[in-house]
């Protein structure tokens, strides 16, 4: 299912393309090992696959040359970009996934505190598979898709976003690894 998704919104074969896939793939193998290691979790897997694989599908409408997207919006927004292309496409799970994964989530005090392009609302992880997606998303970059950040690396990663997200997620690593 998340192929068609993908090769409808990413047609050509470019440097974007595999760049997405890439870092999807590292995304969801690292979110599919989190479940395998915690079968109590009751993790849907399949969705949890899926959602990894599409948790990035707005980054297109982004500007962000240095990874090759040269869109028009502001790339804090590609969740929210994202989630619009899931709801479009009949996925609404998936919509939440990808409107919930940037940071360890954003709060409403977030967005009004830093002005942030968003609408006044949190965007935080509130189901399992939405806080295992976005637990396994901190340790890939787009920037630097060679590197595997440790737990240590990706807190770190996250401290622009405040100290309740890097505690989100240090929450989640003493729960998932």
């Amino acid at each position: 299912m998340f192929q068609s998704v993908i090769d409808k919104f990413y047609p050509d074969d470019n440097a974007l393309r595999q760049l997405l896939i890439r870092h999807s793939r590292d995304v969801a193998d690292r979110a599919l090992a989190v479940a395998r290691r915690h079968p109590e979790l009751n993790l849907d897997i399949s969705f949890l696959e899926e959602g990894a694989m599409l948790h990035d599908i707005g980054i297109f409408m982004t500007d962000a040359p240095s990874i090759h997207c040269h869109g028009t919006d502001p790339y804090i927004r590609h969740g929210l970009d994202g989630a619009e292309l899931m709801r479009r496409e009949g996925l609404p799970r998936h919509a939440r996934v990808c409107e919930r994964h940037t940071g360890a989530g954003i709060t409403r005090q977030q967005i009004e505190s830093k002005q942030l392009p968003l609408p006044l609302q949190d965007f935080l992880p509130e189901t399992m598979e939405e806080k295992v997606i976005c637990y396994a998303d901190k340790f890939f970059s787009k920037s630097h898709p060679d590197r595997v950040r440790t737990v240590e690396q990706a807190a770190r990663s996250l401290s622009k976003f405040g100290s309740d997200g890097v505690e989100r997620f240090m929450q989640w690593a003493a729960m998932f690894e």
